[in-house]
């Protein structure tokens, strides 16, 4: 399980769509707490390419990973800069569920307030 979540967040930090799309499954859904939205595959990997190529020195620190018996829990501060609004820290926790070595389900629980800068940078888009 460490194996699949170490690449998958180092695929988020470089932007690397081809190795997130092997690690969902097709039919994989994203759940984020700030809007109770679920989110497919392919918006997930909009919003991710999106993410990394925004901020700056992407990366994820103060990792702390805790197996599940389907899964993993990860909590961690992504970490990087964003023009015109310099540092961003944004505490999050992820319960990812694998079926069969992929990522089924993602529930992504992160405080509103420290994403209110990259909600900017969007264009209030959102997600």
């Amino acid at each position: 399980m460490d194996e699949l979540a170490d690449r998958f967040f180092a695929a988020v930090s470089a932007g690397d769509v081809a190795t997130l799309t092997e690690l969902y499954a097709p039919d994989a859904r994203i759940w984020h707490n700030d809007d109770n939205a679920e989110q497919t595959v392919a918006e997930n990997l909009r919003v991710l390419r999106w993410l990394s190529r925004t901020v700056e020195d992407l990366r994820y620190e103060d990792i702390r990973r805790h197996p599940l018996p389907d899964g993993f829990a990860q909590q961690h501060v992504l970490r990087g800069r964003l023009a015109g609004h310099g540092a961003l820290e944004v505490p999050a926790c992820l319960f990812v569920r694998v079926r069969e070595g992929r990522i089924v389900r993602i529930e992504e629980y992160v405080d509103s307030a420290a994403t209110s800068a990259l909600r900017a940078v969007a264009g209030g888009r959102g997600r």
